[in-house]
């Protein structure tokens, strides 16, 4: 029987690929597109601001000048903290421009996991939007760090973030704290002529690091997984390519680009093609919807607890959704009575991980579905696919299950502060976590997952990270979070909690602890409370999680 092993086809035949760095990637589009609209963004007043490719450029181009004038050196890593909105893409690629490392951050973000973030990532600059929605990330920073509010704006020693030596606002209030005002920062760009600048964007190469990105895993805190540039730009090209994208696109989310799915499925990949993205800062539907409405939006991206909210807004039947082309038809767009484009498809049948910069294995959207199957693609150029047996790490024959490993172009460089060989097995594969089988076809065939990570709307959310924080409330005595299964949501969250003998804890108590140290994704969507007895255990005493969530759902199905 052949091992399970199947190779992607090589990497130099893959078409429609252009500048290998995000650095090129931007300056490939914006001269290709230069008059195109590129960004439209609606502001909480109702206000549309829009850029054009050449505008885009500038202001890319500023952002990494101001970065500059303040002493930025290749593999500087910049923090960018803010809603989806015109600065969070200009300050995006001017970071890559000026030879730093982005650091997309969560704007779910508590205190805590903001100081967890800077201090894990050494990042050394701060992009950030004073406030989003009703989260004050300025009150937040000053918070954890008071000495901030006596520093020296562009030049400061902080001893509780060593490495963080600016911080920059867009709605900063007029205060004497080190936080310099956005409009201040950009003007220091004048310091900086445009031909250093752009003999600095030269240097930087495929190989150099280009992004971090934060995802939850198995571990109890979020993990930093490094890309560099070849792996992001790659991914930008390859996504417009397998959505088929055409450059008239408009394309609209709310969902936030600091996750790599997010920024490569809609952002990256408009981008490619010089569509138009309309960004929105947060999402509300009914807002939502007047706004793919007004900007004739052709191509939206959302998640399927985000479709239900749209389907149940009472505006959902009265708004004219005609312009939607890219529309799958599972998707509740496909059914409204102003659509009529239904013959695409999302590349739905794709597996991919934030470790492997999205995708790895995928089928273009206008494959045959005698050709997809009931399978998740063929590896992606350059890939290699095997599957190994979880326990001994011995490869599978053809056809059987076992663990997924892959390695090829888009692999991550590794995890912030863990050595590669603690990330990669020995061949360099990375082991995923989830199940699968390769069938006689060679193409993958995911059958779940081997870890026990939570996916609930959309977001990865570790178990153990929740645990760790409900632990610290008083009386508990044992804590084991569980994804349940969910229509639209995919899994929810579900705190199982085990009390001290002789303690009470009150649930609403709980939440608000909860809530002041995991972001709102992360919250436990229930939290239910067991005797000992009723838990299953293995015989080294572990509880059984199938059974645990099998118990679980079983609590909650009459709510």
């Amino acid at each position: 029987m052949p091992e399970s092993i199947v190779f992607g086809p090589p990497l130099e035949e893959e078409q429609g690929v252009g500048a290998t760095t995000l650095a090129g990637f931007i300056q490939e589009v914006t001269q290709r597109y230069a008059a195109n609209e590129a960004l439209a963004y609606q502001d909480d007043s109702g206000q549309i601001s829009r850029w054009s490719y050449q505008q885009l450029s500038e202001q890319s181009m500023q952002v990494a000048r101001a970065l500059l004038a303040g002493g930025l050196v290749k593999g500087t890593r910049v923090g960018i903290l803010m809603d989806n909105r015109l600065e969070w893409v200009s300050a995006f690629f001017g970071v890559t421009l000026a030879g730093g490392v982005a650091v997309p951050l969560s704007t779910f973000a508590t205190p805590r996991e903001l100081d967890y973030f800077i201090r894990q990532s050494d990042m050394g600059v701060l992009l950030m939007a004073a406030r989003v929605a009703r989260q004050d990330f300025i009150q937040d920073l000053l918070g954890l760090c008071p000495e901030l509010s006596e520093g020296a704006a562009g030049n400061l020693q902080l001893t509780t973030f060593p490495s963080l030596r600016r911080v920059v606002a867009i709605g900063k209030d007029a205060d004497d704290s080190g936080i310099e005002a956005w409009d201040d920062f950009l003007l220091q760009a004048e310091h900086v002529t445009p031909e250093f600048a752009q003999a600095v964007a030269a240097t930087v190469c495929p190989a150099d690091e280009a992004v971090v990105f934060f995802s939850s895993g198995s571990t109890a805190l979020p993990k930093g997984i490094i890309h560099n540039h070849h792996a992001a730009a790659l991914q930008c090209w390859r996504w417009a390519r397998l959505l088929e994208l055409e450059p008239g696109v408009r394309s609209w989310t709310p969902n936030g680009f600091f996750w790599s799915g997010n920024f490569a499925v809609l952002l990256a990949s408009t981008l490619a093609v010089g569509g138009c993205v309309v960004l929105q800062g947060f999402f509300k539907p009914e807002k939502a919807l007047k706004l793919m409405e007004s900007e004739r939006i052709s191509y939206p991206f959302v998640w399927p607890h985000q479709m239900a909210s749209l389907e149940e807004d009472p505006t959902f039947l009265q708004v004219d959704l005609s312009a939607i082309r890219y529309v799958d038809p599972s998707w509740c767009f496909a059914q409204h009575p102003t659509v009529s484009h239904t013959g695409w498809r999302y590349p739905s049948n794709s597996f991919g991980c934030s470790e492997t910069f999205t995708i790895n294995c995928s089928y273009p959207s206008s494959t045959p579905d005698d050709v997809r199957g009931d399978s998740h693609g063929i590896p992606m150029p350059g890939n290699t696919l095997r599957i190994i047996d979880p326990l001994t790490g011995a490869p599978m024959p053809l056809g059987e299950r076992g663990e997924i490993c892959i390695k090829g172009p888009t692999l991550m460089r590794g995890y912030l502060r863990t050595p590669l060989g603690e990330s990669l097995d020995s061949e360099g594969f990375y082991r995923t976590g989830d199940g699968g089988c390769i069938d006689e076809q060679g193409r993958l065939c995911w059958e779940g997952r081997l870890s026990d990570v939570i996916k609930t709307g959309g977001a990865n959310v570790s178990p153990v990270e929740v645990d760790t924080v409900i632990k610290e409330y008083p009386g508990i005595k044992a804590a084991h979070t569980v994804g349940v299964p969910h229509d639209t949501l995919g899994e929810l969250v579900v705190a199982c909690i085990v009390a001290m003998e002789g303690q009470q804890i009150l649930e609403d108590a709980l939440h608000e602890f909860l809530k002041e140290r995991l972001a709102n994704y992360k919250l436990p969507k229930h939290i239910l409370f067991f005797d000992e007895e009723e838990l299953s255990f293995t015989a080294n005493a572990k509880i059984r999680v199938d059974a645990l969530r099998e118990l679980a759902a079983q609590r909650i199905a009459p709510g």
